[in-house]
């Protein structure tokens, strides 16, 4: 068994923590471009109901010092709004109507 990335409060999310805890933006949306609408759904039904608490887990910490655990439920947060249009609106991982959209960011906010 790998040591877990998030916090033990967020233990029943860990499964999707290897595929979701990305610290880019172009990665989340990578992911969310390779991943199957079924994938994405699991992962919004499992978090999406928890994502308020998950928040206000993360404010406990300043930001120029955050745990590890924590870096990985903020970047949970992230990809969770990355999938949420996905599942929400375009009922797909891609945008309509964005041609050939793609996501080059040249900086990231951190964390």
């Amino acid at each position: 068994m790998t040591d877990p990335l998030l916090p033990s409060a967020f233990a029943e999310l860990e499964g999707f923590a290897r595929t979701w805890c990305l610290p880019t933006e172009a990665e989340r949306w990578n992911q969310r471009l390779a991943s199957s609408m079924a994938e994405m759904r699991e992962f919004y039904d499992a978090f999406f109901p928890r994502v308020e608490e998950a928040i206000e887990y993360c404010d406990k910490f300043s930001l120029d010092d955050l745990p590890e655990d924590v870096v990985h439920l903020l970047h949970l947060i992230y990809s969770l709004v990355m999938v949420a249009m996905a599942v929400e609106v375009f009922s797909q991982p891609k945008p309509t109507d964005s041609a050939d959209a793609v996501l080059d960011r040249v900086g990231e906010p951190v964390p």
